[in-house]
């Protein structure tokens, strides 16, 4: 067993598999309000303010994820105030479809998939001062629809700020428990908030959550080779990724990163911080 993650860690890059990477790329330029870093025939890297946030490979033969696949439930794109969630909100009504809307009392939130059904929320978060808390400290959160009247008036040819990062990920997984311990016992996450047989959030520090983990979908087949998630990053302090390289028994090193499946064949990897 790990000890707890520093509370520095935060979310890196997703990776996705994708057939029409023009039209994915094109999207999440125009409608999440993405940068567009690099680009090839086969690979397209897109984030603010020079960072990578999102790397989608393209792959015109890769098959569908199956409906019982696990994987991704939404990446979440954290912009840093509430005028580029506005401009957010402008550009998917513009040129695409809400799919929901939601205050979830620590944040505000949209909800939409792009054009192969990877799921995406742009959000961004209250001031922590203004976070509601449970007996033991922790960030409360619920589901509530989202007033939209006190939000500016959106800018829609804006795009995100060049602070806008991932705040968390979110999974779909085929065992909430096994997939709980690997990422509570194993990576050294905390629990923020669980909804037994349902779902957990699960955080590092003080945050309301950098990962989330359900099985709404009833999803029960790993991950494999097929449209949708490849991977996803964490980046913590160089100290807690010596001692993850020490701890997890079936790691492996990619480069500087040290990458480990999770229970569904998820791909992590574990980054030092710049």
């Amino acid at each position: 067993m790990t000890s707890t993650l520093s509370e520095e860690t935060t979310v890196g890059r997703v990776r996705l598999r994708v057939n029409d990477i023009d039209r994915v790329a094109e999207f999440y330029e125009s409608v999440v309000g993405l940068e567009r870093l690099s680009r090839s025939d086969e690979y397209a890297a897109l984030g603010a303010g020079g960072q990578v946030l999102l790397g989608l490979d393209g792959d015109p033969s890769a098959p569908p994820r199956p409906a019982a696949a696990a994987g991704l439930f939404h990446a979440a794109v954290r912009v840093p105030d509430e005028t580029a969630l506005a401009d957010a909100l402008a550009r998917i009504e513009r040129d695409w479809r809400l799919d929901g809307a939601s205050d979830h009392l620590v944040s505000r939130a949209l909800y939409l998939s792009d054009p192969e059904g990877n799921g995406i929320e742009i959000y961004c978060d209250r001031p922590k001062p203004e976070w509601p808390r449970d007996s033991a400290g922790r960030a409360e959160m619920d589901t509530l629809p989202l007033d939209r009247d006190p939000l500016p008036e959106g800018e829609p040819s804006r795009p995100v700020p060049d602070e806008t990062d991932l705040g968390h990920v979110h999974l779909e997984t085929t065992d909430l428990g096994r997939s709980q311990s690997f990422y509570i016992d194993e990576m050294g996450f905390t629990v923020s908030a669980a909804f037994p047989g349902n779902a957990a959030f699960l955080a590092a520090g003080d945050y309301h959550h950098h990962l989330g983990i359900n099985g709404w979908n009833g999803r029960q087949e790993p991950l494999g080779d097929h449209c949708g998630l490849e991977q996803f990053e964490l980046l913590v302090p160089v100290e807690t990724l010596d001692r993850l390289a020490d701890a997890l028994d079936e790691a492996r090193w990619v480069d500087d990163a040290l990458a480990v499946e999770d229970p569904d064949g998820i791909e992590v990897r574990v980054c030092a911080t710049e």
